[in-house]
């Protein structure tokens, strides 16, 4: 691993570069005329909402997306990031109806308009922003992997030379994702740019508080394999020469680098924040660092007359006025198109069904369909032989796959389940991560965008805690970027009991996946369905938590025969493990066996008959089974592992309640864990868990009532 170089002082960098001045003279007046008229005319008229000025930062952005050409480049912003997008080719037009949450722009007012998107097919694109500080990182470290991949492992040789670039503020130097992308970019050597915005506040917080001394690129200096340039944003002569530099060093030495760029906030966070927390020898010290008359000092009358400045602030005022014009022309998003591409869609009524970017589907890569009829060969297996084979044959057929998380490696994983697929298909494709479900979760999200599938694993449900905000905005990616860009990836996420209980490797709250918008959920109770579902999942076009069972893995009643490399079970389609006709018991994952024995008891002790099904997914879940079956059998009884509260057993009653109320013969009921975590003694745990006894002795009370 190459070992960090020193700061870099200014002087010891190679002579000034030239750069496209004329341009960056343009794209700088136009931003700031952008700015001001949002400022002045049309937050004042609530016309814009959200309205986050880049003045002070903008100079040293555009320096920056001048250099990004190679058309699989790209970005990864946040709020203040406007300039770069003009700088990479983003319309005015389409830059100013964002903010206006206007039809067509980012996201057709679906998002706030400071949160970009932009998929360009013949340039360098700008990943989806996410409104979470910090989020920006570990996606664009994904992309990055990805360009890496595509290059080597998949040999196309239009990959050579493209990098990844992410910006950030000071304050966002304290995330856990950017330590996160870091490591990941450190340690595997990607070509990303840190590019740090440092104007030395989050929004009223100083730098000192955000790292020590205030200069994360000082505090880097001994990190290894990160080559650090610092300096200032706002001289164009040093910021051009840092910028240009920065970005050849990415792209020849295949590497990350760091670039720290000190620049003034010329305004506050926001349109709302008064700056009352900077004193007026402050303000006045960052006006005069103000890029735009520094560039026009640097310009005229050495680079152009003055007439000729004059002559570009005049054309970027015009250009923006009609730019203008045009986006407030534009009409208010539609309603009726409000639920549209939460997931992907077929083509109709003129519908876009495919994403510009992300995923397989984006270039035209289709798999095959597979058969959703069983054809059983073989032995019994169990559950984590099923996946793991599953995983080894898409593997095989499906070159864009990856496979990684903690443990995943040469163990093989902690459930054993990845066993000898990194010896088959190499470190490339199956590897092992560092202790960070951030970065593993957000890797894959810029892995996916930039067309790979990747399947990451986080190793216990609990664990997926610190990953809750990638996870949030991966699902709703394809929904507040009007289907412009998805990032299908394929979650697997062991959870449950097993053996014993604790409130940390054996938490469900499969819940929360299925509230989140934008993921599909599988909770298979067998090894048959998991394959039928992993496959669906790994040749869909649409984000899924896949739930592994700890109890169900190697459980000899979840053991069944291999059904078939091609057998692909759809989502949405419950299985009823067994008919009856006094009661329907809905259930799923290790439920599924306590309530077949429980109908067994049943029917035993009293004859009564019991129809139990398996949902098998959650999101989407068969409703119009459930409903079916309540309707014959006049009750329902919901069966879960997890707490009762707000669990999705409350979900499925609400349902069952309204279609089928005039039906049922008895109050509908729910039988689940207490509302505690999972505990660790055997028998506190059997007391915890719904059991056969318990299921059976409520079924009773249900069918007397």
């Amino acid at each position: 691993m190459a070992q960090a170089q020193k700061v870099l002082a200014p002087e010891a960098h190679t002579p000034p570069v030239l750069a496209d001045w004329e341009k960056v003279a343009y794209l700088l007046h136009v931003s700031r005329q952008m700015d001001e008229v949002e400022e002045t005319r049309l937050v004042p008229e609530k016309q814009v909402l959200y309205q986050f000025s880049a003045r002070g930062h903008d100079m040293a952005q555009i320096l920056l997306g001048s250099r990004l050409t190679h058309r699989h480049d790209a970005i990864c912003g946040y709020y203040r990031s406007r300039p770069v997008l003009l700088a990479i080719g983003v319309p005015l037009e389409e830059a100013l109806a964002g903010p206006l949450a206007r039809e067509g722009g980012y996201s057709g007012g679906r998002d706030i308009g400071v949160v970009f998107n932009y998929p360009n097919l013949n340039g360098p694109s700008a990943l989806p922003m996410c409104g979470g500080v910090g989020a920006q990182y570990t996606p664009a470290t994904g992309w990055a992997q990805a360009i890496e991949y595509r290059r080597t492992v998949l040999g196309e040789a239009e990959y050579e030379g493209a990098i990844a670039v992410v910006l950030g503020g000071e304050a966002s130097v304290a995330t856990n994702g950017f330590w996160s992308a870091l490591t990941i970019a450190t340690t595997q050597k990607l070509p990303v740019l840190f590019y740090i915005e440092d104007n030395g506040f989050g929004i009223s917080v100083r730098s000192h508080l955000q790292t020590p001394g205030g200069n994360i690129a000082a505090n880097l200096a001994s990190f290894g394999g990160l080559t650090i340039l610092d300096g200032d944003g706002t001289d164009p002569e040093e910021a051009a020469r840092l910028t240009q530099e920065a970005v050849t060093f990415v792209r020849e030495q295949r590497a990350p680098m760091l670039l720290r760029l000190r620049v003034p906030r010329l305004c506050g966070h926001s349109a709302q924040d008064t700056q009352g927390y900077k004193s007026e020898s402050e303000i006045a010290e960052e006006k005069s660092r103000d890029p735009l008359p520094r560039l026009r000092d640097y310009l005229v009358p050495g680079h152009m007359a003055e007439e000729g400045w004059d002559e570009i602030e005049q054309r970027a005022s015009l250009d923006v006025a009609a730019a203008l014009e045009r986006a407030l022309a534009r009409p208010q998003p539609d309603p009726k198109t409000l639920t549209r591409h939460v997931f992907s869609e077929a083509g109709e009524h003129g519908i876009q069904s495919v994403q510009t970017k992300g995923g397989l589907a984006a270039e035209g890569i289709t798999l095959p369909k597979g058969s959703a009829t069983v054809q059983p060969s073989g032995p019994r297996i169990n559950m984590a032989a099923a996946i793991r084979r599953t995983l080894d044959h898409e593997l095989s057929v499906n070159p864009r796959m990856v496979l990684f998380g903690e443990d995943v490696g040469p163990k093989g994983g902690v459930h054993s389940v990845s066993q000898g697929l990194q010896a088959k298909y190499g470190e490339a494709r199956v590897f092992d991560t560092s202790l960070s479900e951030e970065g593993i979760i957000g890797r894959a999200v810029g892995m996916a965008l930039a067309g790979l599938m990747p399947v990451p694993e986080i190793q216990f449900r609990k664990y997926a805690d610190p990953a809750v905000e990638q996870l949030n905005d991966c699902g709703t990616l394809r929904w507040r970027t009007r289907n412009r860009f998805a990032a299908p990836i394929v979650v697997r996420m062991p959870g449950g009991f097993f053996k014993c209980g604790d409130p940390w490797h054996s938490q469900t709250n499969e819940v929360q996946f299925v509230h989140a918008i934008g993921w599909r959920v599988a909770v298979p109770s067998n090894a048959e369905d998991a394959v039928g579902l992993l496959r669906a999942s790994l040749r869909g076009n649409d984000p899924v938590i896949f739930f592994e069972h700890r109890a169900m893995l190697d459980h000899g009643w979840a053991r069944r025969p291999w059904p078939g490399d091609d057998y692909v079970l759809p989502f949405g389609k419950a299985k009823t493990v067994r008919e009856g006709r006094d009661i329907t018991v809905v259930t799923w994952g290790a439920m599924v066996e306590r309530c077949e024995q429980a109908a067994d008891m049943v029917a035993k002790e009293s004859g009564r008959s019991v129809e139990v099904i398996d949902l098998r997914t959650l999101s989407p879940w068969d409703s119009e089974a459930v409903v079916a079956s309540v309707r014959r059998t006049h009750r329902c009884l919901v069966v879960h592992e997890d707490n009762g509260t707000a669990g999705f057993g409350a979900e499925i009653l609400a349902v069952v309640g309204r279609e089928c109320f005039l039906d049922l013969d008895a109050p509908l009921e729910r039988l689940t864990m207490p509302d505690i975590p999972s505990p660790h003694n055997p028998i506190l745990l059997e007391a915890a868990v719904p059991s056969a006894e318990q299921i059976a002795a409520k079924i009773d009370d249900m069918v007397r009532f």
